[in-house]
Protein backbone atom coordinates (compact mmCIF):
# COMPACT_ATOMS: atom_id res chain seq x y z
CA UNK A 1 0.00 0.00 0.00
CA UNK A 2 2.72 2.42 0.79
CA UNK A 3 4.83 1.62 -2.21
CA UNK A 4 1.28 2.21 -4.21
CA UNK A 5 0.97 5.72 -2.52
CA UNK A 6 4.36 6.98 -2.86
CA UNK A 7 4.15 5.71 -7.17
CA UNK A 8 1.45 8.06 -7.21
CA UNK A 9 2.42 10.75 -5.03
CA UNK A 10 5.87 10.59 -7.35
CA UNK A 11 3.92 10.52 -9.99
CA UNK A 12 1.61 13.44 -9.15
CA UNK A 13 5.12 15.45 -8.77
CA UNK A 14 6.25 14.85 -11.98
CA UNK A 15 2.91 15.84 -14.19
CA UNK A 16 2.86 18.91 -11.99
CA UNK A 17 5.86 19.97 -12.34
CA UNK A 18 6.76 19.08 -15.99
CA UNK A 19 5.89 22.22 -17.87
CA UNK A 20 7.12 24.45 -14.86
CA UNK A 21 10.47 22.63 -15.36
CA UNK A 22 10.71 22.13 -19.07
CA UNK A 23 9.99 26.27 -19.20
CA UNK A 24 12.88 27.29 -17.58
CA UNK A 25 15.10 24.34 -17.84
CA UNK A 26 17.68 25.62 -20.63
CA UNK A 27 16.91 29.04 -18.75
CA UNK A 28 18.71 27.58 -15.63
CA UNK A 29 21.36 25.56 -17.79
CA UNK A 30 22.46 28.45 -19.25
CA UNK A 31 22.50 31.21 -16.42
CA UNK A 32 24.46 28.20 -14.39
CA UNK A 33 27.12 28.73 -17.09
CA UNK A 34 27.37 31.98 -16.16
CA UNK A 35 27.62 31.97 -12.27
CA UNK A 36 30.26 31.07 -10.36
CA UNK A 37 30.10 27.29 -9.48
CA UNK A 38 28.78 27.38 -5.48
CA UNK A 39 27.58 30.45 -5.47
CA UNK A 40 24.01 29.74 -3.28
CA UNK A 41 25.10 26.06 -2.29
CA UNK A 42 25.68 25.13 1.22
CA UNK A 43 28.40 22.64 2.44
CA UNK A 44 27.45 19.09 1.60
CA UNK A 45 26.42 16.24 4.03
CA UNK A 46 27.79 15.77 7.34
CA UNK A 47 30.44 12.97 6.70
CA UNK A 48 32.34 15.18 4.29
CA UNK A 49 33.26 17.03 7.60
CA UNK A 50 37.23 16.20 8.49
CA UNK A 51 36.30 15.80 12.43
CA UNK A 52 38.12 16.01 14.61
CA UNK A 53 41.28 18.05 13.19
CA UNK A 54 43.42 16.69 16.16
CA UNK A 55 43.02 14.08 18.85
CA UNK A 56 40.87 15.23 21.33
CA UNK A 57 41.11 15.92 25.26
CA UNK A 58 37.72 15.45 25.49
CA UNK A 59 34.35 13.71 24.55
CA UNK A 60 31.70 15.67 26.43
CA UNK A 61 30.66 19.39 27.81
CA UNK A 62 28.50 20.35 30.90
CA UNK A 63 28.39 24.39 30.71
CA UNK A 64 26.64 25.29 33.86
CA UNK A 65 25.71 29.03 32.72
CA UNK A 66 24.89 31.06 35.49
CA UNK A 67 22.22 33.67 33.85
CA UNK A 68 22.54 37.45 35.50
CA UNK A 69 26.18 37.54 35.76
CA UNK A 70 27.82 36.22 38.88
CA UNK A 71 29.69 38.89 41.21
CA UNK A 72 33.65 37.67 41.20
CA UNK A 73 34.35 40.07 43.76
CA UNK A 74 32.15 38.07 46.08
CA UNK A 75 33.00 35.20 45.34
CA UNK A 76 36.36 34.39 44.03
CA UNK A 77 38.33 38.01 43.28
CA UNK A 78 39.77 38.00 46.82
CA UNK A 79 40.60 42.01 46.88
CA UNK A 80 41.69 43.27 49.90
CA UNK A 81 42.93 46.72 48.58
CA UNK A 82 38.79 47.47 48.52
CA UNK A 83 38.74 47.29 52.17
CA UNK A 84 40.56 50.05 52.51
CA UNK A 85 38.95 52.21 49.49
CA UNK A 86 35.80 51.21 50.66
CA UNK A 87 33.31 54.08 50.22
CA UNK A 88 35.71 56.26 48.05
CA UNK A 89 34.74 57.12 44.73
CA UNK A 90 36.17 55.34 41.87
CA UNK A 91 39.15 57.33 40.33
CA UNK A 92 38.99 58.60 36.95
CA UNK A 93 42.30 56.91 36.13
CA UNK A 94 41.28 53.27 37.19
CA UNK A 95 38.04 53.83 34.93
CA UNK A 96 39.64 55.54 31.97
CA UNK A 97 36.83 56.49 30.50
CA UNK A 98 35.67 53.14 30.24
CA UNK A 99 31.69 52.79 29.39
CA UNK A 100 29.23 52.37 32.04
CA UNK A 101 25.19 51.17 31.66
CA UNK A 102 22.22 53.31 32.15
CA UNK A 103 21.91 52.56 35.23
CA UNK A 104 25.52 53.64 36.44
CA UNK A 105 25.89 56.51 34.22
CA UNK A 106 23.25 58.07 35.87
CA UNK A 107 25.04 58.10 39.52
CA UNK A 108 26.85 61.02 40.38
CA UNK A 109 29.14 59.04 42.09
CA UNK A 110 30.57 55.26 42.10
CA UNK A 111 31.31 54.45 46.09
CA UNK A 112 33.92 51.32 46.16
CA UNK A 113 32.40 48.46 47.81
CA UNK A 114 34.28 45.97 50.08
CA UNK A 115 33.42 42.47 50.08
CA UNK A 116 31.65 41.61 53.61
CA UNK A 117 32.45 37.79 52.96
CA UNK A 118 35.47 35.94 54.41
CA UNK A 119 38.08 34.66 51.75
CA UNK A 120 40.52 31.58 52.46
CA UNK A 121 43.18 29.56 50.25
CA UNK A 122 41.97 26.48 49.40
CA UNK A 123 43.97 23.06 48.31
CA UNK A 124 47.10 22.66 47.60
CA UNK A 125 46.84 25.30 44.60
CA UNK A 126 46.16 28.37 47.31
CA UNK A 127 43.03 29.03 45.65
CA UNK A 128 40.71 32.16 47.18
CA UNK A 129 37.39 31.41 47.31
CA UNK A 130 35.04 33.12 49.62
CA UNK A 131 32.71 31.71 52.38
CA UNK A 132 29.57 31.44 49.75
CA UNK A 133 31.41 28.81 48.36
CA UNK A 134 32.20 25.90 51.13
CA UNK A 135 32.11 22.83 48.77
CA UNK A 136 33.54 24.76 45.73
CA UNK A 137 35.86 25.49 48.17
CA UNK A 138 36.55 21.60 48.42
CA UNK A 139 37.16 20.70 44.90
CA UNK A 140 39.45 23.75 44.13
CA UNK A 141 42.20 22.17 42.93
CA UNK A 142 40.11 20.14 40.14
CA UNK A 143 39.58 23.63 39.07
CA UNK A 144 41.20 25.91 36.91
CA UNK A 145 39.99 29.77 37.67
CA UNK A 146 40.36 32.15 34.86
CA UNK A 147 40.11 35.78 36.27
CA UNK A 148 40.73 37.49 33.41
CA UNK A 149 37.72 37.08 31.33
CA UNK A 150 36.32 40.28 29.24
CA UNK A 151 33.20 40.83 26.87
CA UNK A 152 32.80 44.32 24.72
CA UNK A 153 29.02 43.38 25.63
CA UNK A 154 27.48 45.19 28.93
CA UNK A 155 24.06 44.65 29.07
CA UNK A 156 22.15 40.78 29.20
CA UNK A 157 20.72 39.33 26.00
CA UNK A 158 24.07 40.74 23.70
CA UNK A 159 26.35 39.26 26.38
CA UNK A 160 24.75 35.93 26.99
CA UNK A 161 23.79 35.53 23.20
CA UNK A 162 27.78 36.57 22.02
CA UNK A 163 29.11 33.63 24.83
CA UNK A 164 26.63 31.25 23.27
CA UNK A 165 26.90 31.50 19.70
CA UNK A 166 29.68 34.23 19.26
CA UNK A 167 27.83 37.29 18.57
CA UNK A 168 25.70 39.47 20.23
CA UNK A 169 23.05 39.57 17.55
CA UNK A 170 20.49 36.19 17.40
CA UNK A 171 20.51 34.12 14.69
CA UNK A 172 23.87 32.50 14.94
CA UNK A 173 23.89 28.93 16.20
CA UNK A 174 25.19 28.59 19.46
CA UNK A 175 28.04 26.20 20.98
CA UNK A 176 26.22 23.16 21.07
CA UNK A 177 25.28 23.14 18.02
CA UNK A 178 28.56 24.14 16.06
CA UNK A 179 29.84 20.86 18.38
CA UNK A 180 26.54 18.42 17.43
CA UNK A 181 27.51 19.39 13.50
CA UNK A 182 31.07 19.12 13.91
CA UNK A 183 30.88 15.82 15.85
CA UNK A 184 28.00 14.60 15.58
CA UNK A 185 26.69 12.31 18.54
CA UNK A 186 27.81 8.99 20.28
CA UNK A 187 24.84 8.10 21.05
CA UNK A 188 22.37 7.76 18.60
CA UNK A 189 19.05 7.50 20.86
CA UNK A 190 19.55 10.94 22.42
CA UNK A 191 20.19 13.90 21.74
CA UNK A 192 23.67 15.21 20.85
CA UNK A 193 23.26 18.73 22.67
CA UNK A 194 20.36 18.19 25.42
CA UNK A 195 19.49 21.69 27.32
CA UNK A 196 18.27 22.19 31.32
CA UNK A 197 16.60 25.13 32.64
CA UNK A 198 16.35 25.59 37.33
CA UNK A 199 12.95 25.91 37.62
CA UNK A 200 13.45 27.32 40.94
CA UNK A 201 15.52 29.95 40.08
CA UNK A 202 14.73 33.79 39.92
CA UNK A 203 13.31 34.97 36.78
CA UNK A 204 15.03 38.57 36.63
CA UNK A 205 16.67 37.87 33.39
CA UNK A 206 14.78 35.67 30.26
CA UNK A 207 15.89 33.14 28.94
CA UNK A 208 15.58 32.67 24.80
CA UNK A 209 15.49 29.33 23.50
CA UNK A 210 17.68 30.82 20.47
CA UNK A 211 20.65 30.16 23.11
CA UNK A 212 20.64 26.71 22.01
CA UNK A 213 19.27 27.40 18.58
CA UNK A 214 20.55 26.05 15.98
CA UNK A 215 20.95 29.51 13.83
CA UNK A 216 21.09 28.35 9.94
CA UNK A 217 22.77 24.98 10.69
CA UNK A 218 20.83 22.03 10.14
CA UNK A 219 17.55 22.08 12.47
CA UNK A 220 18.71 18.53 13.93
CA UNK A 221 21.49 20.12 15.64
CA UNK A 222 19.06 22.65 18.03
CA UNK A 223 19.42 21.97 21.73
CA UNK A 224 16.78 19.80 22.93
CA UNK A 225 14.96 21.20 26.19
CA UNK A 226 14.36 18.79 28.81
CA UNK A 227 12.00 19.59 31.11
CA UNK A 228 10.97 18.44 34.74
CA UNK A 229 7.55 17.77 34.40
CA UNK A 230 5.95 14.52 33.09
CA UNK A 231 6.88 14.76 29.58
CA UNK A 232 10.51 15.77 29.78
CA UNK A 233 9.99 16.51 26.10
CA UNK A 234 7.13 18.03 24.55
CA UNK A 235 4.97 15.70 22.12
CA UNK A 236 7.40 13.03 22.42
CA UNK A 237 4.51 10.58 24.03
CA UNK A 238 2.01 8.41 21.98
CA UNK A 239 -1.50 10.09 22.06
CA UNK A 240 -4.03 7.46 23.88
CA UNK A 241 -4.95 4.99 22.30
CA UNK A 242 -1.89 4.97 19.91
CA UNK A 243 0.08 2.21 20.19
CA UNK A 244 4.37 2.34 19.67
CA UNK A 245 3.79 -0.04 16.40
CA UNK A 246 1.08 2.32 15.14
CA UNK A 247 4.47 4.95 15.22
CA UNK A 248 6.00 2.81 13.43
CA UNK A 249 3.35 2.35 10.39
CA UNK A 250 3.30 5.92 10.81
CA UNK A 251 6.89 7.28 10.55
CA UNK A 252 7.54 4.52 7.58
CA UNK A 253 4.82 5.84 5.82
CA UNK A 254 5.68 9.25 6.22
CA UNK A 255 9.79 8.59 5.40
CA UNK A 256 8.49 6.82 1.84
CA UNK A 257 6.74 10.20 1.40
CA UNK A 258 9.70 12.08 2.24
CA UNK A 259 11.89 9.85 0.23
CA UNK A 260 10.27 10.96 -2.84
CA UNK A 261 10.30 14.62 -1.81
CA UNK A 262 14.14 14.76 -1.25
CA UNK A 263 14.68 12.71 -4.64
CA UNK A 264 12.21 15.26 -6.61
CA UNK A 265 13.35 18.54 -5.00
CA UNK A 266 16.79 17.69 -3.87
CA UNK A 267 16.03 19.96 -0.30
CA UNK A 268 18.68 19.23 1.96
CA UNK A 269 15.52 19.89 5.19
CA UNK A 270 13.78 16.65 4.12
CA UNK A 271 16.68 14.73 5.09
CA UNK A 272 16.70 16.65 8.62
CA UNK A 273 13.09 16.15 9.19
CA UNK A 274 13.31 12.14 8.25
CA UNK A 275 16.13 11.94 10.90
CA UNK A 276 14.42 14.16 13.82
CA UNK A 277 11.42 12.10 13.23
CA UNK A 278 13.55 8.70 13.47
CA UNK A 279 15.64 10.18 17.09
CA UNK A 280 11.92 11.12 18.17
CA UNK A 281 11.12 7.87 17.82
CA UNK A 282 14.47 6.25 19.49
CA UNK A 283 13.72 9.07 21.99
CA UNK A 284 10.54 7.41 23.46
CA UNK A 285 12.42 4.50 24.94
CA UNK A 286 15.91 5.91 26.07
CA UNK A 287 14.13 9.39 27.85
CA UNK A 288 12.26 7.55 30.03
CA UNK A 289 15.21 5.71 31.33
CA UNK A 290 17.96 8.46 31.50
CA UNK A 291 14.54 10.43 33.80
CA UNK A 292 14.22 7.18 36.23
CA UNK A 293 16.11 7.85 39.24
CA UNK A 294 15.24 4.94 40.97
CA UNK A 295 18.71 3.41 40.28
CA UNK A 296 20.53 6.25 42.04
CA UNK A 297 21.46 5.12 45.77
CA UNK A 298 20.95 7.35 48.75
CA UNK A 299 24.84 8.53 49.02
CA UNK A 300 24.41 10.48 45.19
CA UNK A 301 21.44 12.46 46.64
CA UNK A 302 22.66 13.39 49.48
CA UNK A 303 26.15 14.58 47.23
CA UNK A 304 24.38 16.75 45.18
CA UNK A 305 22.15 18.15 47.93
CA UNK A 306 18.56 17.99 49.45
CA UNK A 307 16.97 19.44 46.13
CA UNK A 308 18.38 16.80 44.22
CA UNK A 309 15.19 15.12 44.94
CA UNK A 310 13.09 17.86 43.48
CA UNK A 311 13.18 17.75 39.95
CA UNK A 312 13.82 20.83 37.37
CA UNK A 313 15.70 22.46 40.58
CA UNK A 314 19.46 22.88 39.91
CA UNK A 315 20.71 20.00 42.29
CA UNK A 316 18.60 17.69 40.14
CA UNK A 317 20.07 18.84 36.84
CA UNK A 318 23.31 18.60 37.85
CA UNK A 319 22.63 14.49 38.49
CA UNK A 320 20.99 14.72 35.55
CA UNK A 321 23.72 16.14 33.36
CA UNK A 322 25.64 13.56 35.21
CA UNK A 323 23.36 10.91 33.70
CA UNK A 324 23.35 12.21 30.16
CA UNK A 325 27.11 12.80 29.99
CA UNK A 326 27.56 8.90 31.14
CA UNK A 327 25.39 8.03 28.27
CA UNK A 328 28.03 10.27 25.75
CA UNK A 329 25.80 13.21 25.14
CA UNK A 330 27.99 15.23 23.69
CA UNK A 331 27.04 18.65 25.18
CA UNK A 332 24.85 19.68 27.92
CA UNK A 333 23.83 23.06 29.28
CA UNK A 334 22.22 24.45 32.28
CA UNK A 335 20.98 27.11 32.75
CA UNK A 336 20.58 28.85 36.40
CA UNK A 337 18.98 32.72 36.34
CA UNK A 338 19.12 35.09 39.13
CA UNK A 339 22.79 36.24 39.40
CA UNK A 340 21.48 40.30 38.63
CA UNK A 341 21.86 41.54 41.78
CA UNK A 342 21.76 45.46 41.09
CA UNK A 343 20.24 46.21 44.69
CA UNK A 344 20.19 43.80 47.94
CA UNK A 345 23.01 41.72 46.77
CA UNK A 346 24.01 40.34 50.22
CA UNK A 347 20.56 38.35 50.00
CA UNK A 348 20.17 37.88 47.16
CA UNK A 349 23.64 36.16 45.96
CA UNK A 350 23.99 34.08 49.49
CA UNK A 351 20.43 32.62 48.20
CA UNK A 352 21.69 31.89 44.85
CA UNK A 353 24.63 30.48 46.12
CA UNK A 354 22.77 28.14 48.45
CA UNK A 355 21.29 26.64 45.08
CA UNK A 356 24.21 26.32 43.24
CA UNK A 357 27.43 25.67 45.59
CA UNK A 358 26.65 21.62 46.28
CA UNK A 359 25.24 20.64 43.44
CA UNK A 360 28.43 22.04 41.03
CA UNK A 361 30.79 20.61 42.96
CA UNK A 362 29.40 17.69 44.01
CA UNK A 363 29.16 17.11 39.78
CA UNK A 364 32.85 17.47 39.90
CA UNK A 365 33.36 14.80 42.49
CA UNK A 366 31.29 12.70 40.82
CA UNK A 367 32.52 12.30 37.62
CA UNK A 368 35.76 12.37 38.89
CA UNK A 369 34.75 8.93 40.96
CA UNK A 370 33.04 7.56 38.03
CA UNK A 371 36.11 8.28 35.18
CA UNK A 372 34.71 10.82 33.54
CA UNK A 373 36.00 13.87 34.60
CA UNK A 374 39.49 13.41 32.41
CA UNK A 375 37.44 13.69 29.07
CA UNK A 376 34.76 15.65 30.32
CA UNK A 377 35.12 19.49 30.34
CA UNK A 378 32.79 21.25 32.91
CA UNK A 379 32.34 24.59 32.85
CA UNK A 380 30.62 27.40 35.57
CA UNK A 381 29.92 31.01 34.74
CA UNK A 382 28.30 34.06 33.27
CA UNK A 383 27.87 36.40 30.62
CA UNK A 384 29.95 39.43 32.50
CA UNK A 385 30.85 40.26 36.12
CA UNK A 386 30.15 43.09 38.52
CA UNK A 387 30.98 46.47 39.26
CA UNK A 388 33.48 47.29 42.01
CA UNK A 389 31.23 50.06 43.01
CA UNK A 390 28.15 50.44 44.14
CA UNK A 391 24.79 50.89 41.95
CA UNK A 392 22.52 52.98 44.11
CA UNK A 393 22.99 54.11 47.59
CA UNK A 394 25.61 52.29 49.80
CA UNK A 395 24.67 51.58 53.31
CA UNK A 396 26.41 49.50 56.00
CA UNK A 397 23.92 46.62 55.36
CA UNK A 398 23.46 46.92 51.83
CA UNK A 399 24.78 47.29 48.06
CA UNK A 400 24.32 46.16 44.58
CA UNK A 401 26.44 45.54 41.85
CA UNK A 402 26.21 46.54 38.08
CA UNK A 403 27.39 44.88 34.97
CA UNK A 404 31.07 45.07 34.23
CA UNK A 405 32.26 43.50 30.99
CA UNK A 406 36.00 44.65 31.72
CA UNK A 407 37.03 41.56 33.87
CA UNK A 408 35.25 38.77 35.72
CA UNK A 409 35.69 35.02 36.38
CA UNK A 410 34.76 31.66 35.21
CA UNK A 411 36.24 28.37 35.93
CA UNK A 412 36.46 25.02 34.38
CA UNK A 413 37.46 21.46 35.36
CA UNK A 414 38.53 18.43 33.28
CA UNK A 415 39.19 17.70 29.86
CA UNK A 416 42.96 19.04 29.59
CA UNK A 417 42.41 21.67 31.86
CA UNK A 418 44.84 21.80 33.83
CA UNK A 419 43.96 21.50 37.50
CA UNK A 420 44.75 23.66 40.00
CA UNK A 421 45.73 26.90 39.06
CA UNK A 422 44.45 30.31 38.69
CA UNK A 423 44.94 31.58 35.34
CA UNK A 424 45.37 35.62 34.94
CA UNK A 425 44.76 38.60 37.32
CA UNK A 426 42.83 41.97 37.83
CA UNK A 427 44.32 45.02 39.27
CA UNK A 428 44.10 45.80 42.63
CA UNK A 429 40.64 47.65 42.33
CA UNK A 430 39.48 44.80 40.81
CA UNK A 431 38.24 46.59 37.59
CA UNK A 432 40.99 46.09 34.48
CA UNK A 433 42.59 43.10 34.05
CA UNK A 434 46.49 43.32 34.91
CA UNK A 435 48.00 40.27 33.14
CA UNK A 436 46.86 37.59 30.72
CA UNK A 437 43.04 38.52 28.99
CA UNK A 438 40.93 36.24 28.06
CA UNK A 439 38.43 37.03 25.60
CA UNK A 440 34.95 35.23 24.34
CA UNK A 441 36.49 34.18 21.09
CA UNK A 442 39.38 32.53 23.26
CA UNK A 443 37.21 31.00 25.34
CA UNK A 444 35.60 29.32 22.59
CA UNK A 445 38.35 28.64 20.41
CA UNK A 446 40.20 26.94 23.22
CA UNK A 447 36.81 24.59 23.91
CA UNK A 448 36.90 23.47 20.36
CA UNK A 449 40.16 22.97 20.39
CA UNK A 450 39.99 20.61 23.51
CA UNK A 451 37.16 19.20 21.65
CA UNK A 452 39.51 18.28 18.96
CA UNK A 453 38.27 20.58 16.70
CA UNK A 454 40.46 23.50 14.87
CA UNK A 455 38.24 26.23 15.70
CA UNK A 456 39.28 28.13 12.52
CA UNK A 457 38.85 25.17 10.21
CA UNK A 458 34.88 24.55 11.18
CA UNK A 459 32.71 26.49 9.81
CA UNK A 460 29.45 26.67 7.47
CA UNK A 461 28.88 28.19 4.51
CA UNK A 462 25.40 31.05 4.30
CA UNK A 463 24.37 33.53 2.36
CA UNK A 464 27.19 33.97 0.34
CA UNK A 465 30.09 33.56 3.43
CA UNK A 466 32.20 30.78 5.41
CA UNK A 467 30.74 31.25 9.35
CA UNK A 468 32.68 30.28 12.31
CA UNK A 469 31.77 30.02 16.16
CA UNK A 470 34.96 32.54 16.93
CA UNK A 471 33.56 34.58 13.39
CA UNK A 472 37.12 36.24 12.66
CA UNK A 473 39.01 36.04 15.85
CA UNK A 474 39.83 34.20 18.88
CA UNK A 475 43.45 32.18 20.04
CA UNK A 476 43.90 29.37 21.92
CA UNK A 477 44.57 30.02 25.83
CA UNK A 478 47.89 27.75 26.04
CA UNK A 479 48.01 28.58 29.75
CA UNK A 480 44.90 26.56 30.62
CA UNK A 481 45.89 23.26 28.66
CA UNK A 482 47.74 20.44 30.44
Amino acid sequence: MNMKLTQQLADTFNRRSFLTKASVGLGSLALGSLLPRNLFSNPGPESTLVMPHRAPKAKRIVYLCQSGGPSQLELFDYKPFLEKMHGKDLPDSVRKGQRLTGMSAQQSSLPLVQSPYTFAQHGKSGAWVSELMPHTSRVADELCFIKSMYTEQINHDPALTFFQTGNQLAGRPSIGAWISYGLGSANENLPAFIVLVSKDAPKDQPLYARLWGNGFLPSKHQGVQFRSSADPVLYLNNPKGYATSDRRYMLDALNDLNQVQEEIYGDPDVANHIAQYEMAFRMQTSVPEVNDLSDEPDWVFDLYGPEARNPGTFAANCLMARRLLERDVKFVQLYHQGWDQHGDLPKGLSRQCKATDQPSAALVQDLKQRGLLDDTIVIWGGEFGRTNYSQGKLTKDNYGRDHHPRCFTIWMAGGGIKPGITYGETDEFGYNIAHNPVHVHDFQATLLHLMGINHEQLTYEFQGRRFRLTDVEGKLVKGILA
